[in-house]
């Protein structure tokens, strides 16, 4: 499927929708500088791993506060990177939430290792400790937390359960840029953090991109390997890994747009707050489930989820789509639910947060740019629904 993320400007006569996203409001202002970037690395040559790359891994780690960051092709490359890079393999068990993308477990299941699907906590949408702490198990390998819709999942719970069991902590941090929890960035608390530069994502490039971040020496090589082919030196393999290699114009992209991200950051947290005073004004704050701020760190809100209950979501999203406000389910199915581990022997009900969360959930539009005017009309629509 081909998504025109350019194309999703509502009209400027008038609020007539509201798109769920809208990327050229804030690319239009910096088309200049990528062009002027993606020009230089024409005039070199410098297509894959070039000094954008180096740059771009520089500002990551910086701001990430790691010692090392290693780009890589894809987010869901970095997942897939950093199991191979700890051992996973047959045999072994990962656990992880069933409510995420299937990039989390998709890498856990290439290797030929089984994910440990774990519930949520209703009101972070992230993995419950008390379920990791629940499903350990000899075989446990690795523990695999999302920071889902741009908050912090419970790492003080999670370092504890992986310090008393011995085992590493990977961070599915796709979503979650700057987040914080107690002071430490994400991508930090774990062995390895893995970040998404997919479009979407609160610092997004112009197609694939993800990156890698650890504290560990030896384990940023052995990773730097691994995204190509288990090279070093040239055409000496230690390891069998893949190619994965970041390009240099993606790499120049996110460069561009790497100053603005706090700032962007900053403007979804003000949308989330805005839209907790309009629901409340609206007296709708008794009626849906808004979402909450609880983590004891920063949220970089990536996401606006809400939660619709008694089985009105869907209504509720085609009374919005008639009024071209853009929505999304992220996700309509738990992955433990999904016909592709069907047979891990899942049953109905074994998970059940996280499939009243998949009933109840739907996103907003929340982009840096989006306007009071707009989030206004979408909390008006959404009373006009229930009225």
């Amino acid at each position: 499927m081909i998504v025109n993320l350019n194309n999703m400007s509502s009209s400027k006569l008038g609020i007539q929708g509201v798109p769920l996203l809208d990327l050229g409001r804030q690319h239009s202002p910096l088309k200049d500088q990528v062009t002027a970037a993606l020009g230089r690395i024409w005039d070199t040559g410098a297509f894959i791993l070039g000094p954008e790359v180096k740059q771009l891994e520089a500002n990551v780690a910086e701001y990430c506060r790691v010692k090392h960051a290693i780009g890589c092709a894809s987010g869901s490359d970095a997942l897939l990177l950093a199991l191979m890079a700890l051992g996973i393999g047959p045999g072994d068990e990962v656990i992880l939430p069933s409510f995420t993308f299937f990039a989390t477990a998709g890498a856990v299941a290439r290797l030929g290792a089984r994910p440990v699907f774990a519930d949520i906590d209703p009101l972070t949408f992230n993995l419950a400790p008390s379920e990791v702490q629940r499903l350990l198990r000899p075989a446990t390998k690795a523990i695999l937390p999302v920071h889902l819709f741009g908050q912090c999942a419970d790492m003080d719970a999670m370092e504890r359960i992986a310090g008393s069991a011995g085992i590493p902590i990977i961070e599915d941090c796709a979503q979650a840029i700057g987040a914080e929890f107690s002071g430490r960035r994400a991508g930090s608390m774990g062995r390895i953090g893995c970040f998404s530069f997919y479009p979407t994502k609160n610092l997004g490039g112009a197609g694939d991109g993800g990156v890698m971040t650890t504290n560990d020496d030896a384990l940023a090589q052995k990773l730097r390997m691994l995204r190509v082919h288990g090279m070093e030196p040239r055409y000496y393999h230690k390891f069998v890994g893949i190619n994965s290699r970041l390009d240099s114009f993606q790499a120049a992209v996110l460069n561009v747009k790497f100053p603005h991200l706090d700032r962007w950051s900053e403007a979804r947290a003000a949308n989330a707050r805005r839209y907790a005073a309009m629901f409340a004004a609206a007296g709708l704050d008794g009626v849906l489930g808004l979402p909450r701020h609880v983590s004891p760190g920063r949220h970089v809100w990536n996401q606006y989820v809400i939660r619709v209950p008694n089985g009105q979501r869907d209504r509720l999203r085609a009374f919005l789509a008639e009024a071209k406000i853009g929505t999304e389910i992220y996700y309509p199915l738990g992955l433990h639910a999904q016909e592709c581990f069907r047979h891990l022997g899942y049953t109905e009900g074994e998970l059940p947060e996280t499939e009243r969360a998949s009933r109840e959930v739907l996103a907003l539009p929340i982009f840096p740019e989006l306007t009071a005017e707009e989030q206004q009309y979408v909390v008006d629509r959404i009373a006009a629904f229930f009225a």
